[in-house]
């Protein structure tokens, strides 16, 4: 049984320092992930770069929403019909290959609703028009020293802007907060039709054919929030569907969320096809594609201390069926306590009140180190002892010299009372505290095969 509580408490202690070990990892790893270079836009992460408080604003005040993690393609089939706004945000983890553009653009130009929400404007997504384009300039790029949870860092020297004109996208809109790391889109008026193409094509990731070029025929964007410098919220249509821009997502993150109107902007930007609203899951490494109960618990210490813990258990069930050698009789285990004679002589001398024997087992054994500590015999006199002892050490030699008569007379038959005999045994105590005398080996040897 004491085999089994040990192993019991060693496995507990294991699981224990595993608990530790990968919170103190996955804390540290959050830690140093989290910034705006690389930054995680999903709606499941709940860090300053997130968008988890955006998501459950949302689904709190009654918008419908939902995480896409499928591929856009299925935007074209029936669960597609449901989605209303599909949401873009920050720089896609998985980028969208040429089909999946297509298959976006396709249920855009049936009447859907996408909102980008990056710093760059990607031309496969956002479709030009045949007369005018967008394209995005960006001023300051993010460093490593960044801190995206520091507002006032991530705000410095930035003047707050206003919309342009009252429409929809700015209704009870009176400025909003970007970060200083925000693009303007600038509209082009596309002259040279060759050049042009050109020059939206050159840094496109994602070639766009000359037949989508050729079917966005819409009018020129509109700028709802903007400056000088460039416009900040931008939206066109493109067939049946519309198109909304936003050039700065530090706008809808949970960091820079609650800053001035940003809330309100998010809610008028995505909710304002009165629909379903789409986040866009897949591209942020969320698809369906992996475990739903492992995606769930992705980016924390669950996964992987459900992994050891199930080693662990393997390997107990490995040793413990495994036999090394020829069985072995169980050794038998004496159920009497090495303190079991001490107890009872303790007893038996309490009962009888033989406090003089009490004090002699142990002054018997304090007198022969006394004299081997001063030199001398163990039967030289106690006068002789305690005046070498004083000499050596600190120890009054009067008072080791009364001590030592008081002993003597208590196991000589003079009367004491079992607090005197107490008092003794503790001043015997102290004194071989004081001079630092221990029993040797040979005393303890005896002892142990005395009991």
């Amino acid at each position: 049984m004491r085999q089994r509580i040990t192993i019991i408490l060693t496995f507990v202690v294991i699981i224990g320092l595993l608990v530790i070990l990968n919170t103190v990892s996955y804390v540290q790893e959050d830690k140093k992930g989290d910034s705006e270079i690389t930054p995680n836009r999903s709606t499941y992460h709940a860090g300053p770069t997130g968008t988890r408080a955006l998501h459950d604003l949302l689904n709190e005040s009654g918008y419908k929403v939902i995480r896409w993690r499928e591929t856009p393609d299925k935007l074209l089939g029936e669960s597609g019909k449901l989605v209303n706004t599909f949401v873009v945000i920050g720089r896609a983890k998985i980028e969208f290959t040429a089909d999946e553009a297509k298959s976006l653009r396709e249920w855009l130009w049936r009447g859907g609703r996408l909102v980008l929400i990056d710093r760059k404007v990607d031309r496969a997504l956002a479709a030009q028009s045949k007369g005018w384009g967008v394209r995005a300039l960006e001023f300051t790029y993010p460093s490593f020293e960044d801190d995206p949870g520091d507002t006032a860092q991530m705000t410095k020297d930035v003047t707050a802007m206003q919309p342009v004109q009252p429409t929809v996208l700015t209704n009870t809109i009176q400025s909003v907060m970007p970060s200083r790391f925000a693009s303007r889109v600038q509209i082009i008026v596309r002259g040279d039709q060759d050049i042009v193409e050109d020059d939206f094509s050159k840094d496109s990731e994602t070639e766009l054919s000359h037949d989508d070029l050729e079917a966005a025929h819409s009018p020129a964007p509109v700028v709802h929030i903007g400056n000088r410098e460039g416009a900040l919220l931008v939206d066109y249509a493109y067939g049946a569907g519309r198109i909304v821009v936003l050039s700065d997502p530090y706008i809808v993150t949970n960091s820079g969320i609650k800053l001035n109107d940003n809330l309100q902007l998010a809610i008028n930007a995505l909710g304002g096809g009165r629909g379903l609203i789409a986040f866009d899951e897949y591209h942020q490494g969320r698809g369906v594609t992996q475990n739903a109960f492992a995606s769930y618990f992705a980016g924390t210490p669950v996964l992987a201390l459900a992994a050891q813990i199930v080693l662990v258990i393997l390997l107990i069930l490995w040793t413990n069926a495994r036999r090394f050698g020829r069985p072995l009789p169980l050794p038998h285990v004496d159920r009497r306590s090495s303190l079991e004679f001490v107890a009872s002589m303790a007893e038996l001398q309490e009962r009888s009140r033989a406090f003089d024997l009490a004090i002699e087992n142990i002054y018997t054994r304090t007198r022969r180190v006394l004299a081997r500590y001063a030199g001398m015999d163990y039967n030289s006199s106690r006068s002789e002892i305690a005046t070498r002892v004083a000499a050596r050490s600190n120890i009054d030699g009067q008072k080791l010299e009364t001590l030592m008569r008081q002993c003597e007379e208590a196991i000589n038959g003079a009367p004491i009372s079992w607090r005197q005999s107490l008092d003794l045994v503790r001043r015997l105590r102290e004194v071989e505290r004081d001079l630092g005398l221990r029993m040797r080996s040979r005393d303890v040897r005896q002892a142990a095969e005395n009991i």
